[in-house]
């Protein structure tokens, strides 16, 4: 198993007016959430940690109770989606990305909500200020009032008894592109 935390990093999500919090491992259907983490994922003991730095979504398309892992390759976990082609035909495929530890980054994360009835939401990231990932052609909601309403920063650490640090500063919430801070 990979030997540290998972799920490190920072989420947009949506929840109803007046709802409460839809819990792990209840899909997303159109109308009750959606959840996009820009996260750091692998299970494989050779990748070293923290993994590679992937999309982790709740959409009305999951096919997993527990959501899916999109990678900046096109590849998406678990694997029983990997083929059904979700992106669409404007998908690049990009290198996935594993971070080395003990540099920082500048990661970015960008969620558009789809037109309720529409292909059109989009999912995109970036590091250092390059374009890592793209996911464009999906669909987060049924429901125009189910909106981007929820930010988040967190670590969740399944195994217990090892001590787990991760360093976040200069957190921005934003409707537009912002970019790396310059020296």
């Amino acid at each position: 198993m990979f030997p540290g935390a998972h799920h490190v990093g920072g989420a947009l999500s949506a929840r109803p007016p007046g709802e409460r919090p839809a819990p792990p491992g209840i899909k997303a259907d159109g109308t009750n959430r959606f959840d996009v983490l820009l996260d750091h994922w692998s299970f494989h003991p050779k990748l070293p940690a923290p993994g590679y730095l992937v999309a982790y979504v709740y959409h009305m398309d999951q096919q997993h109770e527990w959501g899916e892992q999109f990678y900046p390759s096109g590849v998406t976990q678990p694997g029983v989606n990997a083929a059904r082609g979700i992106f669409g035909p404007s998908f690049v495929p990009r290198p996935n990305f594993l971070p080395t530890r003990g540099r920082w980054y500048c990661n970015e994360l960008m969620v558009q909500a789809n037109t309720p009835g529409q292909r059109d939401g989009r999912i995109a990231f970036w590091v250092d200020g390059r374009l890592a990932a793209d996911f464009p052609n999906l669909r987060f909601r049924s429901a125009e009032s189910l909106k981007l309403n929820r930010a988040s920063i967190g670590m969740y650490e399944s195994r217990t008894g090892a001590v787990r640090r991760v360093w976040i500063d200069d957190v921005v919430v934003a409707s537009a592109y912002i970019g790396p801070m310059t020296k």
